[in-house]
């Protein structure tokens, strides 16, 4: 059955009960933005009531939200009618104007994940605060097709609407997230049999490739293409020293640490002569400190990847250790990421830089550290980036993220040579590693400042 027309819909509010009838059409207007109700769902109704009403529009929004809902009442929707009188609605329009804004937008969220409705993030895809029109309108298919398995009962519900968000989350039933992972991956015919998946992962693709200036664009743009489809693992050996120490963890009880919880001395000495690390000491290597590329290494295994942890005078695997040694596919994501993880006090800038070396190194030819260095200024620089004096960015700003990533590099055994005088190169491997990670870096969500 079709949604009754908003404008006979009016007509008869203001007939019946003329004392509402301009608040309710202050708020379908708002609400549908002069579309017909059939085209909204219940995550447009929780939106408008609970975020854009308090924050965008004038009056008394209880009032608005009841008038509302006497207008669905009349177009026979009473799922929506019942969210416009809710205690829930009521409470959080009523946070909004006596605590605030920021404590109103936290109460919505916490009922917005309540409903039930709202997409949850999966493994193919976590989605971004800041959302494309691809994506957006996946997030909107998404929702509506929750909506309708809930009201069904294909979807159950185990709470009430009233339920703690935090007690929601724990109660995520494993059919939602099934749920949102087939409406995403599967063929649909409105998309010409595209999914949405791959439109939203183009629309990623394409903003990271369309970035900031001139140099990085042309530096990007062959990416878009080599980039689109998943990089697998190499059927070579790859990453040997993360499996190393990872093997270190799963036989023998753990990797041997000292009494400082440094990585014992037999186990440093061994790296050095494993995989060729430079050691910062002319005489013999007495521990740790002496091969900062292991430290590198333990970081990224144990920080990043959180696949191995401290029990003890021991190193161990920690449950998503496993899952990851269990799946190398899963690991070589998780572990080539991690060439563009931010470390600890980096920011924006630091990351761009590694970005724009990745590029740089990407086809394997050998660069000169000067010249890699150098090339990479003219693109961070055509970015806008400035220095904390507020002139361009010179060689001596780029030393500790470029000094980041030859460590990554080196920890993750990527480049030819670790020899600090050679020209950084990457092994066939390596290359594989770097689209890898650039494909992560450009699918990963959008979101706000400081929301991660």
């Amino acid at each position: 059955m079709p949604a009754p027309d908003v404008a006979a819909l009016l007509a008869e509010l203001e007939r019946a009960e003329p004392d509402v009838a301009d608040s309710a059409r202050i708020a379908v207007e708002w609400l549908t933005g002069g579309e017909a109700l059939e085209t909204i769902s219940q995550l447009d109704v929780c939106e408008f009531l609970w975020y854009a009403l308090p924050i965008k529009v004038t009056g008394d929004h209880v009032a608005i939200a009841h008038a509302l809902g006497r207008l669905f009442e009349l177009g026979g929707m009473e799922r929506y009618a019942a969210l416009c009188a809710s205690e829930t609605t009521t409470h959080i329009l009523r946070t909004y104007g006596r605590e605030g804004e920021e404590a109103g937008a936290a109460a919505y969220q916490q009922a917005l994940e309540a409903t039930g409705v709202l997409p949850p993030d999966v493994p193919e895809l976590s989605w971004s605060s800041i959302m494309g029109p691809e994506e957006l309108g996946a997030h909107v298919a998404c929702a509506a097709a929750l909506e309708l398995a809930i009201v069904s009962g294909e979807l159950a519900m185990p709470y009430e609407p009233e339920t703690p968000a935090t007690t929601v989350m724990r109660g995520l039933t494993r059919g939602r997230v099934e749920l949102t992972t087939r409406w995403l991956t599967e063929p649909r015919a409105e998309l010409g049999g595209d999914c949405w998946l791959h439109r939203v992962h183009g629309e990623r693709l394409n903003r990271w490739v369309l970035g900031r200036g001139k140099a990085r664009r042309e530096l990007a743009q062959p990416f878009e293409v080599r980039l689109y489809a998943p990089i697998p693992a190499p059927a070579e050996p790859h990453l040997a020293s993360l499996w190393w120490l990872l093997d270190w963890a799963a036989g023998s009880g753990g990797v041997p640490l000292t009494q400082k919880f440094n990585l014992s001395r037999a186990l440093v000495v061994e790296s050095a002569e494993l995989f060729g690390w430079d050691a910062v000491t002319a005489g013999s290597i007495r521990g740790e400190a002496d091969v900062p590329t292991l430290t590198m290494l333990r970081e990224i295994v144990s920080e990043e990847l959180r696949a191995l942890r401290r029990n003890g005078r021991k190193l161990v695997l920690t449950v998503a250790g496993r899952k990851l040694s269990d799946d190398p596919e899963a690991m070589w994501t998780a572990a080539t990421a991690t060439l563009l993880t931010p470390a600890q006090g980096e920011h924006d800038f630091e990351v761009s830089v590694r970005e724009a070396a990745l590029m740089l190194l990407a086809d394997g030819d050998p660069l000169p550290y000067a010249e890699l260095r150098d090339r990479v200024a003219d693109v961070v620089n055509g970015e806008g980036w400035r220095s904390s004096a507020g002139g361009q960015v010179s060689a001596a700003d780029l030393t500790t993220p470029l000094g980041e990533l030859q460590r990554r590099l080196d920890a993750l055994d990527l480049r030819m040579s670790c020899d600090w005088r050679a020209s950084w190169q990457l092994t066939p491997v390596g290359q594989q590693a770097v689209l890898s990670a650039l494909r992560t870096q450009a699918l990963r969500p959008r979101q706000y400042a400081g929301l991660g």
